[in-house]
C-alpha cells in the first residue's frame, strides 16, 4: 500500500501510530513524502520511501507511481493529485470535500458529539476502518535513537514554526533559562529568531541549529521546553519529555503524544484561535506567567 504522508511535521508524527497499525496487519507500506521527511520515515522503520521535491509537479510524481495498486491519501495536495494522475485503481481516504474527487473509495469518519478529540483519532479511526487494530501500545512506542540521553540536558525552543503569535515573550524565556542554569542544568537553545537573541544573554548555553527532523539532537536531551509548534511533536516521537507552552492552539486537539508531556497554558476567552495572527493583544501569551512554567519543571 502506498501511503501519501501528511506534509506538515506535526501531522506526520500523529499519523505514525496509524501507519504502524496498518503494517502490523501484514500490509507492505510504502511512504510517499516530501524529500525533507525521507529520513524521518526511514528512521521510524518504513524502509520503502518514495520522496519528491518541494517543486515537483503532480505529473512528475505520477510518473514514478505507475505500478502501484492501492494508495491511502490522508489529505488533498500534490501527492493526492499524483496518485490520481498515475491511475492507481484503489485510492482510499477520508470523505472530505477537497479530497473526494481524488478518491475511488471515500471513507466516512463521523466524530461523535462531546469534548474535543485529539487529532490522532483522525488517523487511528481511518486505520480501524481498514481493519487495523490501532489501540495497541507498540503503535505508540517512542522511536529508539542510538544516542546517549543526558539527564541534565534541557533544550529550549522559544521559536515556533506556526508563527510569532505562538511564541512566549523573550524576557520570560530568559527568566526560565536563568533558573535552569542555577539548578545546574546543561542548557541548549534552538537557534531561530528568538533563540539566537536568547543565546546571547547566556554564553554558557549551547546554541544548536536543528536540521529537521533533528531526531538525534532531540533524543540527546532529557527535557524539551518549547513553544507550541512542530518540534515538540518530533521530540515526543523520540521519547524526550516535553513541556509545551500553548497560546492560541488547543492542547486537547494537538498536544504531543504521550502522558509524560506537560502542557502549560493561560486559557483566555479568545482561545483556541485559528487566525493567522492575533487580532487582539496576544493575551494568551502575555498572561502566561513565568511561575506557571517553573512549576512544570521536573
Amino acid at each position: 500500500m502506498l501511503v501519501a504522508a501528511p506534509v506538515e511535521w506535526r501531522e506526520a508524527c500523529l499519523s505514525v501510530p496509524a501507519l504502524r497499525s496498518i503494517r502490523r496487519m501484514g500490509v507492505a507500506v510504502e511512504v510517499l513524502c516530501p524529500e525533507r521527511q525521507s529520513g524521518f520515515w526511514k528512521a521510524t522503520g518504513f524502509d520503502a520511501v518514495t520522496a519528491y521535491g518541494d517543486r515537483a509537479s503532480a505529473r512528475e510524481i505520477a510518473g514514478r507511481l505507475k505500478d502501484r495498486k492501492t494508495a491511502l491519501l490522508w489529505e488533498a495536495g500534490v501527492a493526492a493529485d499524483a496518485c490520481a494522475k498515475a491511475g492507481i485503481p484503489r485510492r482510499i481516504g477520508p470523505q472530505a470535500k477537497d479530497l473526494a474527487k481524488r478518491l475511488s473509495e471515500p471513507v466516512s469518519l463521523v466524530e461523535a458529539p462531546g469534548p474535543v478529540q485529539h487529532r490522532v483519532r483522525f488517523y487511528l479511526d481511518l486505520a480501524a476502518k481498514l481493519g487495523a487494530e490501532p489501540m495497541v501500545a507498540e503503535n505508540f512506542a517512542p522511536l529508539p535513537v542510538d544516542v546517549p540521553r543526558a539527564v541534565e540536558r534541557v533544550l529550549l525552543v522559544p521559536d515556533s514554526d506556526f508563527g510569532a503569535h505562538f511564541e512566549w515573550p523573550l524576557d520570560r524565556w530568559e527568566a526560565v533559562a536563568k533558573v535552569l542554569l542555577e539548578k545546574g542544568r546543561q542548557l541548549r537553545i534552538a537557534g531561530g529568531t528568538k533563540g539566537s537573541v536568547l543565546a546571547k544573554a547566556f554564553p554558557e548555553a549551547e546554541v544548536v541549529t536543528l536540521a529537521w527532523p533533528a531526531l538525534e539532537d532531540l533524543a540527546s536531551c532529557s527535557l524539551c521546553v518549547a513553544a507550541d509548534g512542530s518540534l515538540p511533536h518530533l521530540a515526543a516521537h523520540v521519547g524526550t519529555t516535553c513541556i509545551v507552552l500553548f497560546g492560541p492552539g488547543e492542547p486537547e486537539w494537538m498536544r504531543p503524544l504521550g502522558k509524560q508531556h506537560v502542557i502549560v497554558r493561560r486559557k483566555v476567552e479568545c482561545s483556541p484561535c485559528h487566525a493567522p495572527k492575533c487580532r487582539m493583544d496576544l493575551r494568551c501569551q502575555t498572561e502566561l506567567e513565568v511561575e506557571e512554567v517553573l512549576r512544570a519543571l521536573p
